[in-house]
């Protein structure tokens, strides 16, 4: 379905001082328009909104039939007729031409220029004969490269583009016939090319193919053709004997058909491709790829058959990679990377695009209100011409392009509207005779003739229209000029103005709360997306006006989506996201009105309001504006209220209003548990100890840690990328320390936290440096080991806790806090702590060695130590291996560290009983000797 919006895309217009009526006209590059009549070219000069001048002219061969401009290169190609016979022909270094009668060179294509001449081409127009061995027919050149591709009966000519260099300062445009690709069955009307791909239409067939490099052909130049493909034989669909029966009495339809990627194989279409390169020049081998086929049947209703069943307007339009839609793309040709490319055709009432990289599909269908005579395609616009309108619709490209590039879009980071959107048609303007159309820039340029052709044309049987064998190009003499026609250039106005009027055109749907305000607000983001993606035809300083209508269009339609009650309510979250606006910005923009005595929250706003304060924004809301959360998931979404309050952004909420909310709550759906941790939270907020102890009482600690589990943002919170341990955790770590660690041991055993973070995060609540480490922190690690933790963190735990008993031991330091758990505990609830040896014994009863603290540092160092460590290290050694080399330095580090460290007795037992005595003998030396040089 096509909708319709009365905008105003076109805006001034002026006339084109031609003086006989135009046969063929195209526009060229960014500020030139060619205008061909009778044996001359007038070129006019485009700039802006100024009036169109005369620039220069030149003559041709002959009458021009088909004509078309090369950006790459910057030179204008034509098909001229002369005598019944057709010439192409390259008009290079146009530019030049000052004047009609200033001098020109002409020379035959692929002809080396002499030395004494290569001068006067600096200053002169040149025309390159292009000679072919059957007529042209119609010509397409490459919007990138610049290649040329020709149309004849039956086959394609590639011209590939290449300068002859001159000197180091000078060099001359020239083509080489390169290729030759074989098209059995198909006389082409109309052909596109584009870096490779290949687009040829008939009266009633569309075929695309793509030449590709062939990697696997490794031999020399070949000459001679090669097949691509099997055909299908005509049985298929018509026996040779069928065609046979073709009289005045039949008429034989080929039945329609679409075909997709490889199945287009199947057509029965026959390519082959024959390489005419010079022997000496680098030729690249090319396979064909087939990836479309298309064939419409005629419209046999009435017998008498006209061109009404004929297709138009065949177009492939590319789309190059940007990098992003803040990224400065490079404006040189050769550099654009391709990224999308589509393809338009038409019937005269229903247009078809497509997207033909990587996958091929039918992406929008245009049905026309009229017959239509022409069509051009453009990133932005559809532009279509009947005999009296000129109509614009949108297209669904930028749409496609957007997936290509980003492959985030639709998630909750970008989103982009669907290409499956219904196009629209922004406006039907009137133009009494219209002729033809083309566009280049940001102007439409209009043919229109008054006073209707009356020659009579002679009409062909019918079955001539609908069989291959029978389709010819009609390339007839344009009748004799007449009075009553006009040459237009309408310039269509700039993307943010369009832009604008569309969102003021969406506000007559706000209130109403439907679909068309977010069709019409996505066609205004397409549109200026679209505009972004074709940077190089903004002007100075409309990138940055751009950018800003994109993220307000982002605003607009994130405001859709969170009023709106549809299936894609979510995409709220990613619009604002691409919108910058922060959530108290997108809290001002909701009317919190109530209608009727109620609130109604719609799930959008919900969902963005909710995901956000999850994400840890560093902003925090205002206590107003926290109270206005507080109360629309209170009404809305009840069960995410202690949730939304353990946010960090929710950090200015009045405790008060938040324990008020949480005492209605019905806690009978969800855990009760939470609910009592945010209340006790929110009373040291308040500074009531007693309400605190009341809440954490009401609930066994096992239950507790379950709670903290649910929300790990009650203890630990992420501020600017920094771990920030919260006021329950400071208060739990002066009144429940063990509380503590069971918690934050039971994030890390459901992956709320990771290794490090923990670590962190008992650093700085215990107001640690990162080369200090708290007890706590060493509670922490012991509990890990008695938890049974994965064995992929045993090593570094093992390695962390002999590390900090051994410094401990050799700096006579005593804990910072109690530990929670003695030796004994240790040794009785975890199986990595083994029994103490005599020798520790020993060493503990000693009169030096009262210290209690000492002692259980050193309790937990030895079997610790020996049972786990030390064998386990040793072992790996024995067993040689890719880490040999890795353990070998590091029992060397960690016998270097322990010998200076601990005294020789301790030394003695902690060392394995088997090894070689030669390698633990430099250590015991060093040890022995160690107080003596002291």
């Amino acid at each position: 379905m096509v909708q319709l919006y009365n905008l105003h895309p076109f805006g001034s217009q002026q006339v084109v001082p031609c003086k006989l009526e135009p046969e063929r006209f195209c526009g060229g590059g960014r500020d030139a328009l060619f205008v061909a009549a009778g044996c001359k070219v007038e070129v006019f000069a485009v700039a802006g909104q100024e009036l169109c001048q005369p620039r220069c002219a030149f003559s041709t061969l002959g009458r021009v039939l088909r004509l078309a401009y090369s950006e790459a290169g910057d030179y204008l190609v034509a098909i001229e007729e002369k005598n019944k016979a057709t010439f192409l022909r390259a008009y290079v270094n146009w530019r030049s031409k000052r004047t009609e009668n200033s001098r020109v060179c002409i020379r035959m294509v692929g002809h080396d220029v002499e030395a004494p001449f290569s001068e006067t081409f600096r200053d002169q127009m040149s025309i390159v004969e292009m000679p072919l061995s059957e007529a042209p027919l119609c010509i397409s050149c490459c919007p990138v490269k610049g290649d040329l591709l020709v149309g004849c009966t039956n086959k394609l000519v590639l011209f590939s583009l290449k300068y002859q260099i001159i000197n180091e300062e000078f060099s001359i445009l020239d083509f080489e016939r390169s290729l030759i690709i074989h098209i059995d069955n198909i006389t082409p009307v109309e052909i596109s090319f584009c870096i490779g791909y290949v687009a040829v239409m008939s009266d009633l067939e569309v075929l695309i193919l793509k030449l590709e490099s062939d990697p696997k052909n490794g031999e020399s130049v070949n000459h001679h053709p090669r097949k691509t493909n099997n055909p299908v034989k005509l049985s298929e669909d018509i026996s040779n004997e069928t065609l046979q029966l073709e009289s005045d009495d039949f008429v034989i339809c080929q039945k329609p058909m679409e075909l997709l990627g490889e199945k287009s194989q199947q057509s029965g279409v026959s390519v082959t491709l024959e390489s005419t390169g010079l022997a000496d020049e680098k030729i690249k081998y090319f396979h064909v790829q087939h990836l479309l086929y298309r064939r419409f049947a005629p419209d046999i209703s009435s017998y008498v058959l006209s061109d009404d069943i004929k297709l138009h307007s065949l177009q492939l339009l590319p789309i190059y990679q940007t990098g992003s839609l803040t990224s400065e793309r490079k404006n040189s040709s050769q550099e654009k990377e391709l990224l999308s490319l589509f393809c338009f055709f038409s019937l005269p009432h229903v247009g078809y695009l497509y997207m033909v990289v990587k996958s091929v599909e039918l992406m929008s269908v245009y049905q026309y209100p009229e017959k239509s005579q022409q069509a051009v395609l453009t990133p932005q616009f559809l532009h279509v011409i009947t005999s009296n309108n000129l109509q614009c619709y949108t297209v669904r490209c930028s749409a496609a392009a957007a997936r290509e590039e980003d492959p985030y879009v639709d998630t909750t980071l970008k989103a982009c509207p669907p290409v499956s959107m219904d196009v629209c048609a922004l406006r039907i303007q009137l133009f009494i005779g219209l002729k033809a159309i083309c566009h280049f820039k940001n102007h439409v340029i209009l043919l229109t003739k008054a006073d209707p052709e009356t020659i009579p044309e002679r009409r062909e049987s019918p079955k001539r229209l609908l069989s291959r064998k029978g389709t010819s190009v009609n390339l007839k003499t344009p009748p004799v000029a007449e009075a009553g026609w006009n040459l237009y250039i309408v310039n269509t106005i700039s993307p943010v103005q369009l832009y604008k009027e569309m969102v003021d055109y969406s506000n007559t749907y706000k209130t109403a709360k439907t679909q068309s305000c977010i069709h019409l607000l996505s066609e205004a983001h397409l549109l200026v997306r679209a505009a972004l993606m074709d940077a190089s035809q903004l002007e100075p300083g409309e990138k940055a006006e751009l950018l800003e209508a994109f993220k307000e269009s982002c605003g607009h339609l994130g405001d859709c989506y969170s009023r709106l009650d549809t299936q894609y309510s979510h995409l709220a979250l990613p619009y604002y996201k691409m919108s910058g606006l922060s959530m108290a910005e997108v809290l001002a923009r909701v009317d919190w009105a109530v209608e009727d005595g109620s609130q109604k929250y719609e799930r959008g706003l919900i969902f963005y309001i909710n995901h956000s304060l999850y994400e840890n924004l560093d902003e925090e809301l205002s206590e107003e504006l926290a109270a206005k959360v507080v109360q629309m998931f209170y009404v809305a979404e009840p069960k995410q209220l202690p949730h939304i309050l353990c946010s960090p952004s929710m950090k200015n909420i009045d405790p008060l209003t938040a324990v008020s909310y949480l005492r209605k709550l019905d806690t009978s759906g969800f855990s009760s548990v939470l609910v009592t941790l945010t209340k006790a939270a929110m009373a040291l907020k308040m500074r009531d100890l007693d309400m605190h102890r009341n809440e954490m009482k009401s609930h066994s600690e096992m239950k507790l840690v379950c709670g903290f589990i649910l929300e790990p943002r009650l203890l630990i919170q992420q501020r600017k990328g920094q771990t920030v341990p919260t006021e329950f955790a400071v208060h739990l770590k002066e009144t429940q320390p063990g509380l503590l660690v069971a918690s934050v041991l039971g994030l890390q055993k459901n992956n709320k936290i990771g290794i490090e973070e923990a670590d962190s995060f008992f650093k700085v609540l215990c107001g640690k440096d990162e080369d200090t480490i708290p007890q706590l922190l060493v509670d922490f690690w012991e509990a890990q080991l008695v938890a049974c933790v994965p064995d992929v963190v045993l090593q570094e735990l093992f390695f962390k806790l002999t590390s900090q008993y051994i410094w401990r031991l050799s700096k006579r330091q005593s804990p910072d806090t109690t530990p929670l758990r003695t030796s004994e505990d240790l040794i009785n609830t975890c199986s990595h702590y083994g029994l103490i040896s005599p020798w520790v014994n020993v060493l503990i009863s000693s009169e030096s060695l009262a210290d209690k603290n000492y002692m259980e540092d050193l309790s937990k160092l030895q079997t610790l130590w020996w049972k786990k460590l030390l064998p386990e290290l040793c072992q790996r050694i024995k067993c040689g291996g890719e880490k040999y080399q890795l353990y070998l330095s590091s029992l060397k580090e960690i016998l270097s560290i322990v010998a200076v460290e601990l005294q020789l007795r301790d030394f003695l037992n902690v060392l394995p009983e088997d090894g070689t005595a030669a390698f633990f003998l430099p250590y015991l030396l060093y040890c022995s000797r160690k107080k003596s040089l002291t």
